[in-house]
């Protein structure tokens, strides 16, 4: 570190051009975010970069870096929207570590926590709550974060299997007749359930704990009858349940076992709307001790920035007509 004057210094990181990319975004726009937020002037030049600011600001700004260049997944690029998240929660957070202090689980391309303060929230709920209720747009999370929270209790020897379910409902399509047995006819039901296990763990494992019923993917209907003892319980796409299968569902959980219920209220595929089983479960049930409700919104989407332009479109667009 290099003294420029009384109140200013100035620090060189040198890094990896191809990693910069995935971090500062496009045209840098997260050196930009970094630099009005931390009072610091950051210039990049061919793998070195320039901090410049107060002792106290330069040494922040090494640390966030030097946190993201070190667990940040670098098969996607950091969002804006993820570095503000991550710059709020470090404000909070004494420690300046973020991912350590909220890491949910260490998958396969990295570090899994929360990046919104939505999932932060969701996380707290999920961390002190036996049945969790996530509700919020597509695309902020609720899915991947529920599954490596189940993942991370079956890694812990907390609960000894994990049971994944969803509604079979059709999302405004008929799909008509589809071959093959039972599973292969529900298995693009559970499509989303297998996409993030396959995020989360490696192939080997991943099939080796579904071979031995470690984890299970399953059509709601067969939840029916059974009580759940040791286990970790995900309903996705709860929105599509019935009042009577919500219930249903709800009362499979045994002992010393936790549930998450995740689901959009904005997307609900029944014929009747005020049936979702969702609904019911979001007025009845959100004062009981226990069971915790987090609500998403668009500021929480970590898919590709226009989709949360997309579904604001869309909203108002409803609120017009």
């Amino acid at each position: 570190m290099k003294l420029i004057n009384d109140n200013e210094v100035e620090k060189i990181i040198s890094l990896k051009s191809n990693e910069m990319m995935y971090v500062f975004g496009v045209h840098d726009e997260n050196l930009k975010i970094i630099n009005k937020e931390y009072s610091v002037q950051i210039v990049n030049r061919t793998g070195k970069l320039k901090i410049r600011g107060s002792e106290k600001s330069v040494n922040k700004v090494s640390l966030l870096l030097s946190d993201l260049f070190l667990k940040f997944d670098k098969s996607n690029p950091l969002l804006k929207e993820e570095l503000a998240a991550i710059i709020m929660f470090r404000k909070i957070d004494k420690s300046n570590n973020i991912i350590k202090n909220n890491e949910i689980y260490y998958g396969k391309k990295g570090p899994i926590y929360p990046r919104t303060k939505g999932q932060k929230s969701y996380y707290d709920t999920v961390m002190n709550n036996d049945i969790s209720f996530g509700i919020g747009p597509a695309g902020t999370g609720k899915t991947f974060l529920a599954v490596a929270f189940g993942v991370a209790a079956i890694k812990k020897n907390k609960v000894e299997r994990i049971i994944l379910s969803r509604p079979a409902v059709e999302a405004g399509e008929n799909l008509g007749f589809l071959p093959g047995d039972m599973q292969e006819k529900v298995d693009p039901y559970l499509a989303p359930l297998y996409e993030a296990l396959n995020i989360i763990l490696p192939d080997n494992n991943l099939k080796k704990l579904l071979e031995n019923k470690i984890i299970e993917v399953v059509p709601l209907a067969y939840m029916r009858g059974r009580t759940l003892d040791n286990a970790f319980l995900i309903f996705d796409e709860a929105q599509n349940s019935t009042i009577k299968q919500m219930k249903m569902f709800l009362t499979r959980l045994g002992k010393n076992s936790q549930a998450i219920i995740n689901g959009d209220i904005t997307q609900i595929d029944l014929k009747n709307k005020n049936d979702s089983g969702l609904l019911e479960a979001a007025s009845i049930l959100k004062n009981i001790e226990g069971i915790g409700f987090t609500y998403f919104n668009d500021s929480d989407i970590v898919r590709h920035p226009l989709v949360a332009k997309i579904l604001q479109a869309y909203e108002r667009e409803k609120n017009e007509i």
